[in-house]
């Protein structure tokens, strides 16, 4: 079964072609990484998938309905839900009051569940819940912005560079959390520069270059492929 598929995706800024007849898939229970460097396309990407940019061609299937070009809330209540690039939580909200707008969709007995699951794997949240999340570091904004992404039970997640800007151990923190996420069976399209961590946590992965995908493959496969050596990895 396939959560995700995506077909001739073309997105446009004004004369800029910024994605050019993309296509990838997303199968119920993987992770799945998409590479690359700064203005490849990443962002661009996952903002059109969850209905923040409208596509000018192309299709995006989620489990089998065609949402490209829906508003982001219908396609939220599909069950995508989208940790954004630089996380963008609430900064004058509390913890709670962060994590209670991640359930906006369902009702107070699964809300109630689902911050329980939450806190139990965010510890550092749990004893932070009446704290400004502005006032909180980067890498608990992080946990906060996948914890509230989580509140929404999603069938699909859509991370967007969550090691961006964190120091190395709250890095190794949030790829854990992923890592855990993984094992739990979760459907996880992650967008991360950190191309070594990506690849080592995914199952599948997509290389792209100027809007385009140029290679594809089983996680490990990519990994060892000469080309992304040179460019990514440091090899």
């Amino acid at each position: 079964m396939s959560t995700l598929a995506v077909e001739g995706l073309t997105v446009r800024y004004g004369r800029t072609t910024a994605l050019h007849d993309l296509s990838l898939r997303v199968d119920e229970g993987r992770v799945v990484s998409l590479i690359g460097a700064n203005g490849a396309g990443k962002t661009t990407t996952m903002r059109a998938l969850s209905g923040l940019l409208r596509p000018a061609a192309g299709r995006i299937l989620l489990d089998g309905a065609d949402v490209a070009g829906w508003p982001a809330h219908r396609i939220a209540a599909l069950g995508l839900r989208h940790v954004p690039e630089g996380r963008q939580i609430f900064a004058g909200l509390t913890v709670a009051e962060n994590l209670d707008l991640g359930a906006w969709l369902g009702g107070k007995t699964a809300a109630a569940r689902l911050k329980e699951e939450v806190l139990e794997r965010f510890p550092r949240l749990s004893e932070r819940l009446g704290q400004l999340a502005g006032s909180m570091s980067g890498g608990e904004q992080q946990m906060l912005a996948i914890g509230r992404a989580l509140m929404g039970a999603p069938a699909l997640l859509l991370l967007d560079e969550p090691s961006m800007g964190l120091a190395p151990l709250f890095i190794e923190e949030i790829f854990a959390i992923i890592a855990a996420l993984k094992r739990e069976g979760r459907t996880i399209l992650l967008v991360e520069q950190n191309a070594s961590a990506a690849l080592e946590v995914a199952d599948f992965a997509y290389v792209l270059e100027q809007g385009r995908i140029v290679l594809s493959g089983p996680a490990a496969t990519v990994a060892h492929d000469p080309a992304v050596a040179a460019a990514y990895l440091g090899g």
